[in-house]
């Protein structure tokens, strides 16, 4: 069973489990919302076409076993100055603090390939030793972009080496994801 636990403003505002989490993060618009209902195989997570809409930590219990987050998109968005610093800054304290997090998953959109806002969440992350892996989102659309950064696990110290391709619509590569989650 699958339950919203809720939208919090605050990290300090996330109830404390002894359950493992696991977090989405990425661009706005990459498609974490999507890919988390096709994780979960159900629609809990709110999509949308406009960039920049989930704005707050969302948070879902899988069977009392696992705890999924769905965080506020990052680099693309149409919100202030001061909303994307906010942002910023709860996502990095939500990191930084919070021990049950098992795995950050950073989203990358296939079609466009790593941005410079990526590249400095990884850098933040392997400054930090937080355990990251990349998941590249959309994979059944046709590539924008030819000439893409490649991402070298070798740079990347805190980066897991196995880079995970999805499609969130075909549902290509969500078995994976949930093996590595541990959703059967």
């Amino acid at each position: 069973m699958i339950k919203f636990v809720g939208g919090f403003e605050n990290v300090c505002d996330l109830p404390q489990t002894q359950f493992p989490e696991y977090a989405f993060a990425g661009r706005s618009n990459v498609g974490k919302s999507s890919l988390i209902n096709a994780v979960l195989g159900q629609n809990v997570a709110r999509t949308s076409n406009t960039p920049g809409r989930t704005q707050t930590l969302n948070m879902f219990n899988v069977n009392d076993k696992i705890i999924i987050l769905d965080l506020p998109g990052y680099g693309y968005a149409r919100v202030s100055r001061a909303d994307a610093a906010r942002w910023m800054m709860r996502f990095q304290e939500y990191i930084m603090t919070r021990r049950q997090l098992k795995r950050l998953f950073i989203l990358v959109d296939s079609r466009i390939g790593v941005r410079p806002s990526d590249t400095e969440l990884m850098e933040f992350c392997d400054a930090n030793g937080i355990s990251y892996q990349i998941v590249y989102t959309k994979k059944d659309k046709r590539v924008r972009e030819k000439a893409q950064v490649t991402i070298c696990a070798d740079e990347h110290p805190a980066m897991v080496d196995d880079i995970v391709e999805t499609s969130a619509e075909k549902k290509y590569g969500i078995d994976n994801l949930r093996a590595i989650i541990g959703i059967k």
